[in-house]
Order: structure tokens, then sequence, then C-alpha cells
């Protein structure tokens, strides 16, 4: 932004804010409490969610059970219906030991069947009733957990999305300097929606699994402790595999969402500057760099996918290896009538459902893994450092007469590369003061210590006599009007930006600023007057126009203090005559500092000041500054005249002393 050596010279340009990719790995931990946290801020509604995902899972857990009891009720008919009746259950079973039916008589003893009767439809028929019952109740509450879950997530996202639109407000300029724009965008919109999209689909499951596995076993320990071990073998091993993919996963993932940053940093960059893309032919080049730039985004999010991918499979196996040894151990429980075939059946379900929640969580670790990786980006912007606060109580001027005054200021972007040493200036009221120097010798930093884009090192900087540290910047920037080099329009009508500049003024005082910045001149002949729609790129007005509105946003704001840096640089001889005449109007009573290269614009200038490296070298008007022939007659000659010998220096320095411009 500066031209004086500014913080892209410190901090490189288009160097990321955020930290290299899986530098914040190790902090996964942290950002999962930080999200609990935020999480926390709904306590009523998460212990609901708690509350009822827990009824949920017991009724859940419930229904094998019950579905056990079934089939024993139809395996005991079938088997009654097979004995004699009118004997009694011991009878039929020392009857078949007799007969050398020894395992089904142990099998029948610890049935509860009765010889002779057969199926049981009715107890049956009420048995699956219950089941229906269950899962509908079941599956109600599970329904309410999600309604609610769901309000909870996006209120904690809606937090979270406001929390950084805050930051924004109270970071420094020097860190949207050093952050690319399509980077911060990424993070404020990518970052945040993918976040609120994991946070949607993996709570839910994460808090239903939970409970799912410890219901799940509780019921299985009441059912065998024997299988229950068996069940309970593999899960070890399903946690050290877990653990291995979390590990290496999740630096692909945190390289991921850098490049998905980087590549929207590039595609902005290229869309906005596109017809300076074609100007140079350049296609093939930011195609070239798009196609570096999508090949580390696919190679990234390629590794990071597939890494965590490996769980998923990983556990179904692990899961079919249990399943496999509980239905062998169980059946030979079975054979020796230790359990009923009723409640091995229940046990083998048990042992399918206690798989199917880390199930679950293996497919949905990525999103997981993903979510965690945004949630570190968005706490990158949360974490930075902030500008400094306002002072309390802050000092108000008693008096808008606008006058500046520099103390002995010191200032520099990085503390390796001093760029103001030590300045001293006073800007009176109603006097415009022109800055004039250089590429790079601090002109623009100069005013952006007036409006604290920057903290001054050292000295002081005052307005009508009152420290700016001491004042808000609020009330420091209400007093002042700025008017950039690249002018910015929002998306609306013309009426909306220059209505910018004060929201509450009145269709007159409107109008009033468009005639005396000479906006009203081009307006009238649009078809839509005041009411043209233009977008945030100014798309249907020139430059010159653009610039033109701008200053009317800033004339509107009526300030104390006007900066204009390079206004006119982008419009044309006769509209850089008409905003001088504009600006003539406004400068009663009003400080205005005026930052440019052309020095034709200037000439009428109460006070001019050459900068050179951070310093005023040279102070005066513009004839006083001529005949000293320093810093300001040399950038004079070199703009007016084109190259002179040394020895038609006299005969060029009285044609500029006369008014006269040598060509």
């Amino acid at each position: 932004m500066s031209r004086g050596g500014g913080p892209a010279a410190a901090a490189g340009r288009g160097g990321s804010a955020g930290r290299a990719p899986g530098e914040r790995a190790r902090n996964f931990g942290p950002s999962v409490k930080r999200i609990v946290t935020l999480l926390g801020e709904h306590r009523l509604a998460i212990v609901a969610v708690f509350v009822f995902a827990l009824a949920s899972v017991v009724l859940t857990a419930f229904g094998p059970r019950v579905l056990g009891h079934a089939t024993n009720l139809i395996f005991e008919g079938v088997v009654g219906s097979q004995l004699p009746a009118g004997q009694t259950k011991q009878q039929a079973v020392d009857a078949l030991r007799e007969q050398g039916h020894g395992t089904f008589a142990d099998m029948v003893s610890s049935m509860n069947v009765t010889p002779g009767r057969g199926i049981d439809f009715h107890a049956i028929g009420m048995t699956l009733l219950l089941v229906v019952v269950l899962y509908a109740a079941s599956a109600l509450l599970s329904w309410f957990v999600g309604l609610v879950l769901n309000r909870v997530t996006q209120a904690t996202v809606r937090t979270l999305r406001t929390q950084v639109e805050d930051k924004i407000h109270r970071l420094p300029l020097s860190y949207f300097n050093r952050t690319e724009r399509g980077e911060l965008l990424s993070r404020v919109t990518n970052d945040l929606d993918n976040l609120s999209q994991s946070m949607q689909q993996t709570i839910s499951q994460l808090v239903n699994s939970v409970f799912t596995v410890i219901a799940i076993l509780v019921m299985m320990l009441t059912i065998s402790p024997l299988l229950s071990l068996v069940a309970l073998a593999t899960i070890p091993l399903a946690v050290i595999a877990t653990a291995l993919v979390a590990k290496r996963s999740r630096p692909h993932f945190m390289a991921q969402w850098a490049a998905t940053g980087s590549l929207n940093a590039q595609v902005e960059e290229a869309y906005t500057g596109h017809e300076l893309v074609k100007a140079f032919s350049r296609q093939h080049a930011v195609e070239t760099r798009f196609d570096d730039q999508n090949e580390k985004l696919y190679a990234a999010s390629w590794r990071a996918q597939f890494t965590s991918g490996i769980v998923m499979p990983t556990i179904m196996f692990l899961g079919n290896v249990n399943y496999v040894l509980v239905a062998m151990v169980g059946g030979l429980q079975v054979a020796s009538g230790s359990l009923s075939l009723g409640s091995v059946q229940a046990f083998i379900q048990y042992s399918r459902q206690f798989t199917q929640p880390l199930t679950q969580i293996g497919s949905m670790f990525n999103l997981m893994q993903s979510g965690v990786a945004s949630a570190e980006r968005i706490f990158d912007i949360l974490d930075a450092d902030e500008q400094s606060p306002d002072a309390d109580p802050a000092r108000t001027p008693d008096t808008d007469s606008g006058r500046i005054v520099f103390d002995h200021v010191a200032f520099s972007y990085t503390s390796k590369r001093p760029l103001i040493t030590d300045l001293s200036l006073v800007a009176e009221p109603g006097n415009m003061v022109a800055i004039v120097g250089p590429t790079g010798a601090g002109k623009t930093t100069l005013v952006n210590l007036i409006m604290r884009f920057y903290e001054i090192d050292s000295g002081t900087i005052t307005l009508d006599g009152v420290d700016t540290s001491q004042m808000t910047r609020s009330d420091l920037r209400e007093r002042t009007g700025m008017v950039l080099q690249d002018s910015w329009l929002f998306g609306g009508t013309i009426r909306d930006n220059i209505a910018y500049g004060d929201p509450t003024a009145t269709p007159e005082q409107i109008l009033e600023a468009a005639q005396v910045s000479h906006v009203d001149d081009f307006v009238r002949v649009l078809p839509d007057g005041y009411d043209t729609v233009i977008d945030e790129e100014g798309g249907g007005v020139s430059a010159g126009e653009k610039q033109l509105i701008t200053i009317a946003r800033a004339f509107l704001a009526r300030p104390t203090v006007l900066i204009l840096d390079e206004a006119t640089s982008s419009v044309d001889t006769r509209t850089e005559l008409l905003i001088q005449k504009a600006m003539a109007n406004l400068r009663t009573d009003r400080t205005s500092f005026v930052i440019a290269h052309r020095l034709s614009t200037v000439r009428d200038a109460d006070t001019i000041l050459v900068m050179e490296h951070g310093d005023i070298v040279e102070q005066g008007t513009h004839d006083e500054l001529l005949a000293m022939h320093g810093a300001y007659y040399r950038l004079y000659i070199s703009q007016f005249a084109g190259p002179a010998d040394t020895d038609d220096e006299t005969g060029l320095a009285e044609g500029i002393n006369s008014g006269g411009v040598r060509s």
C-alpha cells in the first residue's frame, strides 16, 4: 500500500498469514477443545441432545434382546412340538439322555420348553410389536436429536463467522498487506463452510456412536462375559490403526486446505487482472501457474483422502474377524447348553452393532480431520495480533480547525529497515499541503500515519492539539476524508456509493456533493441517472468517473481533514482541473493533504513537502522550491523538461521560473 517501503517490502507481498501446512497439526486436540468450548455456549441444548441421544440408543439396544426372546419363542415352540405331550420338561430330558441324545438333552434343559406345545404366535406377535414400538420411539428421539443439534451447529458457526468478521475489523492494515486476498477469502468462506459441514455430519454420529458402544457393551456383558471378551479382542487393533492413520493424515489435510487457499488467491488475482493478463498475452503463464497449483491441491487432497480412507476398511475387516469369532464361540455355547439360541442371536447382533459405531467413526474420520484443519486456519485469523486498543478514556479535540502537527515522528515497517526517522511538520487549518517525491519516499506512509492505519514508533501526531493516539480511531477517521489512488466502488447505485460517505445524508446533500465534485455532469446523461447500478469493479463508468464518485463520497462526509492520495492520477486534464476547482471550494477551514506525482496539480499548494527516504528534505511554495534548485527543482525538470544537457540548465530554469514549459 505504501509507496515508501511498505509492508510488502517487509513481509513479502503475497505471503500467507497462516502457518506452513502441517505446522498446526500438533494442535489437533486443542483445536477440538476450542470447538467444544464454542458448542458449550448452548449448554441446555447440548444436555438435551445427550439425554435424548442416550435414550434413543438405550431403546435401540433393547431391540436385539427382545428379538432374541422372539427367536427363543419360535425355537422353543419347534422343539416342544417334537417332544411327547403329557411329560414334564425334566422327564423329556431324562428320556433323551436314555436314548443317547445327551447334547440335545443339555440344550433342552436350558430352554423354557413345554413338551407337546408348539409355537405361541400370540406371544411372538406381542414381542414383535414391542420391538416396533422400541425402534419407533428410538427413531423419533433420534430425529429430535438431529433437529436440536442442527440448530446448535448452525448457531455455533454463525457465532464463529461473526467473530471472524469482528476480528477482521480489529486487525491492523499490515495484516492485509501481507495476506493474499484470495487466501483470506478462502478462510472466511471455504474453511467456515467446511467446518460447518464437518460439524453437522460428525457430531451427531459421534455422540450416537459413543453412547451406542457403551450401551451395547453393557448388553453384551449381561448376556455372556466370555463372548464379550472375544468381541473386545479386536478393539485395541482398531484403536491403534486409527491413531496411526490420524498421525499421517493430519498434515495432508492441512496441506489440502492451504493449497485451496493459495489456488483461490491465484484465481481471484487472475480474474481481477484479466485485462492485464490478456494485454501482455500471459494467458499461458497464468494457465501453467494454475495447473501447477491445481496439481498441488490434487496431490494433497488425494493423499489426505486416501490416508484417512484406510480407517474404514481396516475397521470393517476387524469387525468381520470379530463376527466370525463370536459365531464360533457362541455356537459351541449353544451346543453345550450354556446359552440359548436367542441369546447368541442377540449377541451376534450386538457384536455387529458394536463394530458399526467404530466403522462410522472410521467413515467420518476424514471429515473430522478436514473440519479440524479448517478450524485451525480460522483460529489463525482469530489469534492474529490486533491493532492496539483505543485509549480509555479517549480525548476529543475542542475545535474542528484541522491543524495537524508531526513532532519528531519515527516509523518503520520492520525494525531492520527504518523508513521515517525524524519527521516534523505543521499543517495549518485551511492550507493545502502537497507531498511530492520519488516512489518509495514515504508519501503514502505519512498520510497513513495520520489515519492511524499504522502506529508510530516514537514522537507524536496531534490533531487540533490532541494526540491522535489518545483519540478513538472512529473519531479520528470521522474527521478525515480520504480518496485513494485505486478507486473502489461498492455494488449498488451511484447514489448509494456517494451516500457511503454519510448514510444520513439527504438527497439534496448528495446532489450538492455530486455537483461540487462534477459527478452530476456525467450522471445526468445516464438513462437511470443516480439510480444507475454499478458493480464492485465500477463497471459501466470510466476510471475518471469512478474517481469522481469516490471524491464526491469524501466530500459528502464534510471532513475536517482531506487526504487525496494520487486522486487525480486516473483522470484526464479537464477532469483534473474540475477536481482542483472542487477542492478549492472545500478548502476553507479544512486542511488538505495531496499526494501527487504530477507537479502541475500542486503548483497552487500553500506548502509543498518534498520527501526522500522518509524525510522531508525541502519545504515551501512552488516558486520558493524552484528557486532553491534542489530536489523539487530536479523533479520538476524531470517531468516537464525531458532530457537536458548540463549547459542548457540555466536557460531551462529561466523558462520554468517564467511559467513556460519546455518540450
